[in-house]
């Protein structure tokens, strides 16, 4: 029997590690050829060699890298039938306001708000680290939709999946940056898919909630604690449970599924 996607191609964003590496073996688990980017190419070629892809390192910011490497990618495999856009990076300036959040939130549990310091996530925001956290995010998801969509549209075939956050449906105080950039990927994939639906091509958005991946290694125990307490599964998720769900958009079984935002979880609420 031959595997359900044998042939397709598929080409994964920040697919060097965690999540992207772990659609990248699960859809050539059922045929997928696999196009790898990371901006490590050594982590980007160690797993397309273990999936028989290929690979290439850029910036997902860079747009004309972006493009010119689909378009090999096409000329090298054939066609262009997936594209996940999964590129992104965590926020790197919470850590330093554990005790600040910790003291907090003990004051609010003891009826004591007026004496709530301010946390100044946002005042401590610099121009420099809100562009990077949206470009990366948004402007990657955006060229990678535009990239895919060069050679998704003759062929009036594809599947777009576009990796967004549970924080880009219940923003974070401590990650506005990240929110807002998570949220704005949402409405990115609802206004594509209008507009593709017709063209045979499926867009749609994944919000995974916390995924044990290299993304949270910034994150200190007490936060992880804290977090892990809003899970209604009380554990973190794995990369391959969301690569299941990457796996179903990209396949004939999420036919009818278009403009769509999953929310993967695990209960978290937020």
């Amino acid at each position: 029997m031959k595997p359900a996607l044998e042939n397709q191609v598929a080409f994964i964003t920040g697919g060097g590690s965690g999540l992207g590496a772990a659609a990248a073996r699960r859809l050539a688990a059922d045929g997928v050829l696999v196009a790898v980017n990371d901006l490590d190419l050594n982590a980007a070629e160690k797993v397309a060699n273990e999936v028989g892809g290929i690979a290439y390192a850029f910036d997902v910011t860079d747009s004309q890298t972006f493009s010119s490497a689909v378009d090999d990618c096409v000329k090298k495999l054939g066609r262009l039938d997936i594209m996940v856009n999964n590129a992104g990076i965590a926020p790197q300036d919470t850590a330093s306001k554990t005790d600040l959040m910790i003291e907090n939130v003990t004051k609010r549990m003891a009826g004591e708000i007026d004496q709530m310091n301010p946390m100044n996530y946002l005042r401590d925001l610099t121009d420099e680290n809100w562009d990077r956290m949206i470009k990366v995010h948004l402007y990657g998801a955006f060229y990678g939709c535009r990239a895919a969509l060069t050679h998704m549209q003759p062929q009036r075939s594809g599947r777009i999946i576009n990796i967004s956050s549970v924080l880009g449906l219940y923003p974070a105080a401590g990650a506005p940056h990240y929110s807002v950039a998570k949220a704005g990927i949402i409405t990115l994939t609802k206004a594509v898919a209008a507009e593709v639906a017709p063209l045979g091509i499926n867009v749609n958005a994944i919000c995974p909630g916390y995924i044990r991946t290299p993304l949270l290694t910034p994150f200190s125990e007490t936060m992880m604690a804290g977090i892990t307490m809003r899970i209604g599964k009380g554990r973190l998720g794995e990369p391959n449970e969301l690569a299941d769900m990457i796996r179903f958009l990209s396949g004939p079984e999420s036919e009818y599924c278009t403009g769509d935002v999953f929310n993967v979880s695990g209960g978290y609420t937020g």
